[in-house]
């Protein structure tokens, strides 16, 4: 049994408003993609894309979250610069980053399936599904790297997983103060 998302319980549900909500998410996932820090012993760089894409997968749901990643990568795939360091194009998908970018549609649409089973009411539940949707982003992060860069398994983990888990710790600790909080405010649990 599914049951409303916070976007749902928040906004009035229409066909404009879920086109307006799937741009936005697009949106606020470009916006996160500009914040980077490079490391030098990876390809990959940290961006706060990660966070922009489980927390609206969160809050639109599973059709409409991953209908903004797929919004995102497609702009980006045309050549909009969207994608880090104002980047785009279809160089981009088949890259270094390329597997992560795919596995938004995916985590979005994992996490949003997750938040309609009220799985982002408490903190335990909201952290373990924002852990589990970057851990689809990682796996297909992973072949993306052992394709696109010629890594084994253990180098494609050693530059495309460790340096995030920490960051990735944080941000679900985040979320999962950050919506449950949100559905206490609009009083509905």
């Amino acid at each position: 049994m599914t049951s409303a998302v916070i976007s749902q319980r928040a906004l009035p549900r229409s066909g404009v408003v879920a086109v307006l909500l799937v741009v936005a998410a697009a949106a606020l996932t470009a916006l996160a993609a500009q914040w980077r820090i490079y490391l030098p012993f990876t390809p990959v760089p940290i961006t706060g894309q990660t966070f922009a894409v489980l927390l609206t997968g969160a809050a639109l749901g599973w059709k409409l979250g991953a209908a903004g990643q797929m919004a995102y990568v497609a702009a980006g795939a045309l050549g909009a610069p969207v994608f880090a360091e104002s980047s785009g194009g279809m160089e981009v998908i088949t890259g270094a980053t390329g597997g992560y970018l795919i596995g938004f549609l995916f985590a979005a649409g994992l996490v949003g399936w997750m938040a309609e089973h009220r799985q982002d009411r408490t903190f335990a539940t909201m952290f373990t599904a924002f852990l589990l949707g970057s851990a689809v982003i990682y796996v297909f992060g992973l072949v993306g790297l052992m394709i696109s860069a010629d890594m084994t398994l253990a180098t494609a983990v050693e530059a495309g997983v460790v340096p995030f888990l920490l960051g990735d710790l944080i941000k679900a600790s985040a979320v999962g103060i950050l919506l449950p909080g949100a559905w206490k405010l609009l009083g509905d649990r």
